[in-house]
């Protein structure tokens, strides 16, 4: 079976509690939506909770949010690039039911051609690096990705059956959602803006996100957070 859900920052209750009541296997996948709070700290912090997440009987397939580095930026990890469900993907060998997707490929889910394009601007950004928190540079998708995730879309004539991402196209964000406090004439919104013209473009039957810590449905968009739910 394949699962999803949204953001988890480092915070694994819900998906241990899911999978002891159900009573996955490492045969299963859950799906994390970015945000996943793995690739952050780096070093011993961040071996701890990878090595307790390999301990869960369940495989944790990662999109790329705003609040991690990507797997081939990581100082002192070994990951390396593996072909899993038909696509390339970023896996440990000491890890292996941690896999990091990577951002432009199309992986084979139950048939399902599905497209992953991970990332988005993080509106605490200033404040992170003024009070010493890590912030990533990589956290958008750059041209080179973007150029990849195109190509890819041309290559199966702009049709898939699901998109993976963390954020949303423009027409879609969730305005109602915005954190008090924050201008949002400083926010970034050019990978929304981006996600729009590939929208415009795609033929598809599902869109799953994370990034903005609630539940919707709407226009064949779903947004997830806490929730849990089968892939389909």
């Amino acid at each position: 079976m394949i699962y999803i859900t949204g953001d988890t920052h480092g915070e694994f209750d819900r998906i241990c509690d899911f999978c002891e009541s159900i009573k996955t296997t490492k045969n299963d996948i859950m799906i994390i939506l970015g945000d996943v709070g793995i690739n952050y700290h780096f070093g011993i912090n961040d071996n701890r909770i990878k090595q307790e997440l390999t301990q869960l009987p369940i495989t944790l397939f990662c999109i790329h949010g705003n609040h991690e580095e990507r797997p081939y930026e990581c100082p002192d990890c070994k990951y390396e690039e593996l072909e899993w469900h038909n696509g390339i993907v970023y896996v440990e060998e000491e890890f292996p039911n941690l896999v990091f997707a990577k951002d432009g490929e199309v992986y084979d889910f139950e048939g399902k051609k599905t497209i992953v394009i991970g990332g988005a601007y993080s509106v605490d950004k200033y404040y992170r690096l003024q009070n010493g928190f890590k912030w990533f540079e990589t956290e958008q998708p750059d041209e080179q990705i973007r150029n990849d995730v195109v190509k890819a879309l041309d290559r199966l004539e702009w049709q898939v059956d699901v998109v993976l991402s963390h954020t949303c196209p423009y027409r879609i964000i969730p305005t109602h959602l915005f954190l008090s406090g924050i201008d949002q004439s400083n926010v970034d919104d050019s990978t929304e803006r981006w996600l729009n013209t590939i929208d415009d473009r795609l033929t598809y039957s599902k869109w799953y996100f994370g990034h903005y810590h609630d539940y919707l449905e709407n226009d064949g968009f779903i947004m997830l957070y806490e929730d849990i739910v089968e892939f389909e």
